[in-house]
């Protein structure tokens, strides 16, 4: 229901004619957002009460004339009443198109959702980055099936999205679909910026998700302990392609960095830092943060093996970085020669980054998160939960120290 819905008749005196008349408009004004329709009669301003709303003066014509504007107001009104009552969603613009004649009921939730992620795809690379672009599109297919399975169309009204819409949504992610909690809530989360984008617009005028209760479950991070990554690092490979992999993966586990900001690292991000030692100084893809990594000795000695690769000569690139799926297939390989029974994958370097070698190292919490690009500590507290070692070192120094006392 909305909260204010007024009208009123106006003189547009920037738009008088050269016999000296002005148009008559009536504005619609609902939730403070205002509509214009033309009255299509004119006359002269001075002849306009404001206060009354109507026209001064007893000649017939002007009888006449006020006549039809409250027949046009009237219509405005009976026009409100029918959109209320058929359940549309009633801003002052669905007001002004249905008083017009224009189509008010297309408004499809995937056409939306298609023409949301066309803008997205638009600006990969500047606002947006493609792992977001990919998210939506995987988002906006399971809608598509999840609305086939439901509605058996391959399109529904925005009318229908409401409360039941979204708890259904949710039950098809985590049963036909068989996603986990965590994949489920995702996948919502990227369908409600769509509900958002149908709310900025006046096209609903309530959140559907406003009842809507999920929250992500914290996973139990892997990563690669110090005994492990002692193995990879010692161990040789016949591959050159293992071997290179493993290098790799090592400078994102001394590092931090994630597989895309590998992949994208050049000889112009290394800089001296403010110890005069080299740094990497670089925009996190995936959140465009600013991060500042002071080089370890094993990142250092890892870059100087690839100076001069032709790949990286060619392109300025730091490391000849292959795309994420083989570089995974590679390292579930050289998990399996080190008999590492653990899924490894490019990401676990960053974990390992951020417990085995920092955190786990005594360095502070708040410099992991600075260098892994965090935008909120509470991610990076995520790690510092799970290192047990840590906590036994750190109470065991307290012991002794309350021994000592």
């Amino acid at each position: 229901m909305n909260k204010t819905f007024n009208l009123l008749f106006l003189i547009k005196k920037n738009k008088i004619r050269a016999n000296g008349t002005a148009p008559i408009y009536l504005r619609i004004t609902i939730d403070g957002k205002p509509s214009d329709i033309a009255a299509k009669r004119y006359i002269e301003p001075e002849k306009w009460d404001g206060k009354a709303q109507k026209v001064l003066g007893g000649s017939p014509e002007v009888k006449m004339l006020n006549v039809y504007l409250k027949t046009l107001e009237q219509k405005v009104y009976d026009s409100h009443y029918l959109m209320l009552k058929e359940e549309y969603i009633v801003t002052s613009q669905s007001l002004k198109s249905k008083l017009l004649g224009i189509d008010i009921e297309n408004r499809m939730i995937i056409s939306i959702f298609q023409e949301h992620n066309d803008k997205v795809e638009a600006l990969v690379g500047q606002d947006y980055a493609a792992g977001t672009l990919e998210r939506y599109k995987t988002c906006l297919k399971h809608t598509q099936e999840f609305i086939r399975w439901k509605y058996n169309t391959d399109d529904i009204n925005i009318k229908k999205i409401n409360h039941e819409f979204i708890m259904n949504y949710d039950f098809w992610l985590r049963s036909v679909r068989k996603c986990a909690n965590n994949s489920a809530v995702k996948y919502i989360k990227n369908f409600k910026k769509i509900t958002l984008l149908c709310m900025a617009n006046g096209w609903l005028n309530k959140d559907p998700f406003i009842s809507y209760k999920a929250k992500l479950k914290i996973v139990e991070r892997i990563y690669l302990n110090k005994e492990e990554l002692k193995v990879i690092y010692e161990k040789e490979f016949g591959s050159e392609r293992l071997n290179q992999v493993r290098d790799i993966f090592l400078f994102s586990c001394y590092t931090g960095l994630a597989y895309i900001d590998v992949k994208n690292l050049s000889k112009s991000n290394i800089n001296i830092g403010v110890d005069g030692q080299e740094w990497i100084f670089m925009k996190r893809q995936k959140t465009a943060v600013s991060t500042r990594i002071p080089l370890l000795p094993i990142a250092q000695e890892l870059i100087f093996k690839y100076e001069n690769h032709p790949k990286c000569l060619d392109s300025d690139l730091l490391f000849p970085v292959l795309c994420n799926q083989i570089m995974n297939s590679y390292l579930k390989e050289i998990a399996d020669v080190c008999k590492i029974n653990k899924d490894l994958t490019f990401h676990i370097a960053r974990h390992t980054f951020a417990t085995t070698v920092t955190l786990s190292n005594g360095v502070p919490i708040e410099s992991v998160s600075k260098m892994l690009g965090h935008t909120n500590i509470t991610t990076t507290q995520h790690y510092a939960k799970i290192l047990d070692m840590k906590v036994s070192e750190d109470m065991a120094q307290l012991k002794f120290a309350l021994h000592k006392n």
